[in-house]
């Protein structure tokens, strides 16, 4: 579409210095764009409101479902009228593993490079291929099936940002099992905690690996961890172990570590990929509604909460989101999202979205600033980086060192800067734009949580123009609304609670073991809304604005 087609309007009621704060998409970004134009934006988004059965059922088509289901979204927000509940296609069977690998081979993508690994020291690098990965996550399936592994069955993973962690994701999700991964970070008695709630028999870990010069002794954590479970009459009974340490550089200084294998209960990645060569690995087809994974949220308020998700409502958002959020082309980007797998983005934006829209997507197990503050940028420049999806908090670091360790790194591949976590504030912002992007890429401002699956609040790039600070305007399928203090609606302009009204594919369906906290923490503060827990305002424009 040729670019004197396209209008952005301003809207006139901002003054004159809120309009010199809008940031409209560069012309290059409009070619080949999913949404172009903020009228096009408009009307999907109503078309995902006033038709939401029809619009995702229409997204879902572009997935593979071994049986399809003619029902839509059904779900229930008001604990006043019984159990809260969401439903996506319900009686539909798929598998997101299938999805992310077969469909693409099917594609013809089977030799394109599916994963680039990048290791914490410079010169630790491997890529694999989409038929590569898959002939992993068939043949780790079946360990995982050697091992007593069945359809419903959690698997505990906790490992760092090696090949093997999305392998081990993917291979649970071929066979039905329910991953819950846990952040390499955590101490022993964060990873008990959750191997017990979860009723796990097996873990997936790794001897060690570097965090910048720091050698993490990660299957020592595991073992006091282990010894906790069986304190508390939790034995796992099988734990995988991923011999990483001998096969990357080892940081200056650095002290080696004796890992110590119990030959009753621990087995080596690589041996027992080896023996299952061969084996049978059937996929198995999953009920739409049958969970995917578990995911921990920080405990920060109480306990930690086990967020379920499930299978086809997961799949179908996190690919729609990638799909328009990131205008995905996998005949052009090379995307990479800095965040770990222990956490949701890693889930939707490194792994599952990623692969469903058939991108080649970067894994980096370092830090932004290791071993210097240009190391995220050498990178950019090695692999040709075309979206980089990071938090504020590393562009705020990285913003400290100075401009220098960007700008000696070519980063004229980039056309997306994606923010997630947290707000990212104005000049934090502008940075990025300006300096990092070169005042020609798109910033995308994300605003969604572990509980939502994927983006609720988002720019998309061709379509919305941008306000630094802001998350813009709600993806399709959202509707969000302000609840102010004596818990009515505000219309218009206005600040307070924010809340969304209706349900989307990609909302969590429960807490593990704990429905009843689920309904309580979510959905009685303001019965028929899912309460966010984060303040907003929506300004004159409707563009909202975390706070």
């Amino acid at each position: 579409m040729s670019d004197a087609r396209i209008k952005f309007e301003i809207p006139q009621m901002c003054d004159a210095k809120e309009n010199e704060e809008w940031f409209v998409p560069p012309a290059p970004i409009l070619s080949g764009a999913h949404v172009t134009g903020i009228d096009s934006y408009r009307e999907m988004y109503s078309n995902s409101i006033n038709n939401a059965d029809e619009f995702w059922r229409t997204v879902a088509k572009e997935l593979y479902f071994e049986k399809t289901s003619k029902k839509g979204l059904e779900w229930n927000f008001d604990c006043r009228k019984g159990d809260i509940y969401v439903h996506f296609m319900e009686g539909a069977r798929t598998n997101i593993a299938y999805n992310c690998l077969e469909q693409n081979i099917n594609k013809g993508y089977g030799s394109r490079t599916a994963l680039l690994w990048e290791g914490s020291e410079p010169g630790d690098c491997c890529s694999i291929t989409f038929q590569d990965l898959f002939d992993k996550v068939v043949i780790f399936s079946a360990v995982l099936r050697s091992h007593g592994v069945k359809k419903g069955d959690v698997v505990v993973i906790y490992l760092p940002m090696t090949l093997e962690l999305p392998i081990a994701m993917l291979s649970c999700a071929r066979i039905g099992a329910v991953h819950a991964v846990v952040f390499a970070g955590f101490s022993a008695d964060a990873l008990a905690a959750r191997i017990c709630q979860t009723e796990s028999r097996i873990l997936i870990t790794a001897d060690g690996y570097y965090r910048g010069k720091k050698l993490v002794t990660l299957k020592m954590i595991a073992d006091d961890a282990l010894v906790e479970c069986n304190v508390l009459g939790r034995p796992v009974k099988r734990v995988i172990v991923v011999q990483h340490l001998g096969r990357v550089r080892k940081p200056d200084s650095t002290a080696s570590i004796d890992v110590k294998l119990d030959p009753k209960r621990d087995v080596i990645w690589d041996e027992e990929m080896e023996r299952c060569k061969g084996m049978n690995s059937e996929i198995e087809w999953n009920d739409a509604e049958d969970p995917l994974f578990i995911l921990y949220t920080s405990g920060s308020t109480g306990r930690p909460k086990g967020i379920v998700h499930t299978t086809a409502g997961y799949m179908t958002y996190t690919y729609a989101t990638v799909k328009f959020v990131f205008d995905a082309d996998p005949e052009r980007d090379i995307y990479w999202c800095t965040a770990d797998c222990g956490w949701i983005t890693g889930h939707s934006y490194l792994v599952y979205g990623p692969l469903l829209n058939g991108l080649t997507c970067v894994i980096y197990e370092g830090v932004p600033s290791y071993p210097t503050p240009s190391r995220m940028w050498q990178i950019v420049e090695k692999y040709k980086v075309t979206t980089l999806y990071t938090s504020p908090t590393a562009v705020r670091a990285l913003m400290a060192f100075g401009d220098q360790y960007v700008t000696s790194y070519n980063r004229s591949s980039l056309r997306l800067l994606g923010s997630v976590g947290e707000p990212i504030n104005p000049v934090a912002w502008k940075w990025l734009h300006k300096v990092v992007g070169e005042s020609r890429c798109v910033v995308i401002d994300t605003y969604w949580q572990t509980e939502t699956g994927g983006h609720t609040i988002t720019p998309l790039p061709a379509a919305i123009p941008c306000k630094p600070g802001s998350a813009t305007l709600p993806f399709f399928g959202i509707e969000p609304v302000i609840i102010d203090e004596e818990g009515r609606e505000v219309e218009g302009a206005g600040k307070g609670t924010l809340c969304f009204k209706r349900a989307w594919p990609g909302i969590s369906r429960s807490i593990l073991g704990d429905h009843g906290r689920f309904m309580s923490t979510y959905f009685s503060p303001y019965p028929g809304y899912f309460f966010t827990g984060d303040g907003a305002r929506r300004d004159a424009d409707g563009y909202y604005w975390i706070t």
